[in-house]
């Protein structure tokens, strides 16, 4: 019998590759290691391997860095309208309700006033899920209450930051968030209230322009892309070659221009640690 018309040998089969549950393993983007999805979920969506940092969602992130239950968000009603009629591949509305159902948010950040470890904060949270957390007027104007909120009651107030820069479709509009968040942040200051930055990846143009770079402290992720322009674009302005890696975390904790990289499953106690600090030098301005 020719060996092709040969009966098989065994009637055992072999696994499909469709019979391995979708999401039980992954490939990890920073070291390249497969890796059992939930030991990187239960390592707050970070690497074992090589501690690179999965981006989180915003609730996710005030359920790490806040007591218990006591969050409580304001502003949760604003959404943005198309006032310049924007169309390109698609109207600005119809993408907007898309992201508004593909997230569960009515915009790319999230404010509230919260507790951690019993000190009260104002606490403003970006989603980069939400049209690449771009700042256009809502962002802005949500941003602008909540420091308007912290300065009235007194409180610290935190961001934690993650935007690739102003909203295109907004046009101008868009670009008046930085210098309105801005003021709003200088009043804060000028109440010697503290204002706390944690950057995340990445932090981008117009919001890395304005209220992420005016924190009395600025921590980053590790490996997080920080930064205004593009390589490209620097390279260009600039007509020089930049220093390899000049746009991450680490390379701007070595020149300056932030304070510390500090890893995920250490941020909620150095938020705390700097908020009984600034909480100490608050007792002491309100008893002279």
């Amino acid at each position: 019998m020719p060996f092709f018309r040969k009966p098989q040998y065994s009637t055992v089969r072999s696994s499909k590759k469709d019979d391995i549950p979708q999401g039980l393993w992954t490939k990890c983007k920073g070291c390249g290691v497969v890796i059992y999805q939930n030991k990187i979920n239960n390592n707050l969506k970070v690497c074992p391997e090589c501690d690179y940092h999965y981006p989180l969602t915003a609730w996710e992130r005030i359920a790490g860095l806040t007591d218990d239950e006591s969050f409580e968000e304001i502003d949760s009603d604003l959404s943005s309208v198309d006032a310049l009629e924007f169309c390109n591949n698609q109207v600005y509305t119809e993408k907007m309700t898309a992201h508004q159902k593909k997230t569960g948010l009515k915009d790319a950040i999230i404010c509230g006033t919260a507790s951690l470890d019993q000190r009260k904060l104002a606490l403003g949270v970006m989603d980069f899920r939400f049209l690449g957390a771009s700042m256009g007027s809502v962002v802005g104007e949500k941003f602008t209450r909540l420091a308007e909120k912290a300065t009235s009651e007194q409180l610290p107030l935190a961001a934690i930051t993650a935007s690739g820069g102003a909203r295109m479709y907004e046009g101008m509009l868009s670009l008046m968030q930085m210098a309105k968040t801005s003021g709003a942040l200088a009043r804060h200051r000028q109440n010697g209230l503290p204002y706390i930055v944690i950057m995340t990846h990445p932090t981008t143009a117009g919001v890395s322009a304005s209220f992420a770079s005016l924190g009395d402290v600025i921590l980053a992720e590790p490996g997080a892309l920080i930064g205004f322009a593009g390589p490209r674009v620097v390279k260009q302005t600039t007509q020089s070659e930049l220093p390899p890696g000049f746009q991450t975390a680490e390379f701007l904790v070595r020149h300056g221009f932030i304070d510390r990289v500090v890893s995920r499953a250490n941020l909620r106690r150095e938020l705390s640690l700097f908020l009984e600090y600034f909480s100490g030098a608050l007792t002491g301005k309100v008893n002279s």
